[in-house]
């Protein structure tokens, strides 16, 4: 199927995509301050930048885009303009994650990833939820926690 927009428009419309202070970013913020947790943002000192960093749980919170991390959901579906173009940013983009994952593993950190379709879409979770199961896990012991869409 054609794009029903210019290319320059796409053009636009994507580099228009922030990589920070993403809405299921702010949702997850709220949440965990309103349940009292206090945090850093995109700490450029640690690997991959994370989202939210807890350095009194020794934690840190990515929130992934589903297209943009290449989730296995029903968000995500490969463009059909410039294929190889999109299957090597989004091969990129996987193996950075893993090497920030093996980095802050090395460093001691443990991880949460919570995917964007666990915020919208038709698998979408309660947010109470969401915001639970990471609260839960930031005052347990686990190294990781992933909640994707149900």
């Amino acid at each position: 199927m054609a794009d029903i927009v210019t290319a320059e428009v796409r053009s636009r419309m994507m580099s228009g995509i922030r990589g920070t202070n993403t809405k299921p970013e702010l949702l997850l913020r709220k949440g965990l301050h309103a349940l009292g947790f206090r945090f850093r943002l995109h700490d450029r000192s640690l690997p991959g930048k994370p989202d939210i960093v807890l350095p009194r749980y020794k934690a840190v919170i990515f929130a992934h885009g589903c297209f943009w991390h290449g989730h296995d959901c029903h968000l995500f579906k490969w463009p059909s303009t410039r294929p190889e173009f999109w299957q090597a940013k989004i091969a990129r983009n996987r193996a950075v994650d893993a090497r920030t994952d093996a980095a802050l593993s090395e460093a001691g950190w443990r991880q949460a990833i919570v995917w964007e379709c666990a915020f919208k879409g038709k698998t979408r979770l309660p947010l109470e939820d969401v915001i639970q199961s990471c609260a839960e896990w930031l005052k347990s012991d686990r190294p990781r926690l992933e909640i994707r869409g149900g």
